[in-house]
């Protein structure tokens, strides 16, 4: 029964973020907000084909990302609140860190110390679940959860929880680092 389910997990995220088949699979109507609306995700898996080996760290199991994607669709919207780590508000490093205790993961607490942890990998390898980091300034750095299709989901200082496009000229322009922590 397990290698059944597993044989049809491809399908299944596929779906997942394909509007024309989301009512295929009677998905609750979380799954229709935000930006992952009206995205095809790619099924395909990159191979590594680089000098620098990936494989010591592997990324997050698409069960894993499932729950993170569950948990954020709980907390979209809650607005931003630097320091914040609750409903009340919440800032980018809190924001990934609950993601992962989601899935018992352990994140330390600020974003510079989150970019410290596990392994920086290159844009053109991130996997979902990667943490993606962005210098907003000389002295702050911004955190997110990629999530496949160029978008990553974060708490973002005027939009609160939500989802944005690695591809939106100010994430180009500010993109810092990709890191691989499990």
């Amino acid at each position: 029964m397990l290698s059944k389910k597993l044989k049809l997990l491809p399908i299944f995220i596929y779906c997942l973020f394909t509007s024309q088949y989301l009512h295929a699979f009677n998905l609750p109507k979380s799954f229709e907000s935000d930006t992952l609306k009206n995205r095809t995700y790619s099924t395909s898996i990159k191979t590594n084909t680089s000098s620098d080996s990936l494989t010591t760290i592997k990324p997050l199991h698409s069960q894993a990302v499932n729950e993170i994607l569950d948990e954020y669709h709980d907390w979209k919207g809650v607005k931003y609140r630097w320091g914040g780590d609750s409903r009340r508000g919440i800032d980018c490093s809190a924001f990934t860190r609950r993601m992962f205790k989601e899935i018992s993961v352990h994140l330390p607490r600020t974003s510079s110390e989150q970019l410290r942890t596990g392994k920086k990998i290159s844009k053109k390898h991130l996997k979902a679940g990667d943490l993606v980091f962005f210098k907003t300034s000389r002295r702050e750095r911004h955190v997110g959860i990629y999530v496949g299709n160029d978008q990553f989901i974060h708490a973002s200082t005027k939009k609160g929880v939500t989802t944005s496009s690695l591809n939106n000229s100010y994430w180009l322009r500010n993109y810092e680092a990709s890191v691989r922590v499990t």
